[in-house]
């Protein structure tokens, strides 16, 4: 059997119920170490130095991208539960559980963009 290159199975997006809006939460319990997500990136050119949504995609911060499956609704944590690995070269992406979650956890990462993107300085101040 062929695997995908996108699977969000263990993904649900759904409200957070406060001011984040939506949010990618464990469909079921994973395990520190699994495979959480993966999926591919869509270039774009534009500048998403303003758009939350697109994702950095370069080590030099001048190529930007969309994401494919749940990955666009993680919220971000100084405190993150997974990890994103990006494969810019394959225009790719992997999230990985760095601890044991709970089914029903919100997914939270650490986004590379945090410290110096326009479009986080509010909430890079508030985390």
């Amino acid at each position: 059997m062929e695997s995908s290159l996108i699977d969000c199975s263990r993904v649900i997006v759904k409200d957070t119920g406060g001011e984040k809006g939506m949010g990618a939460y464990a469909n079921q319990d994973i395990q520190e170490g699994t495979l959480v997500e993966c999926g591919l990136m869509r270039r774009v050119a534009t500048d998403g130095n303003q758009n939350p949504y697109l994702f950095t995609w370069s080590d030099n911060r001048d190529v930007w991208a969309y994401a494919s499956g749940c990955a666009t609704f993680y919220n971000t944590s100084k405190q993150p539960n997974v990890k994103m690995y990006r494969y810019f070269d394959e225009d790719r992406f992997t999230i990985i559980a760095l601890q044991d979650i709970k089914k029903g956890d919100e997914l939270m990462h650490t986004y590379r963009s945090l410290e110096w993107r326009a479009c986080f300085q509010e909430l890079n101040k508030i985390l």
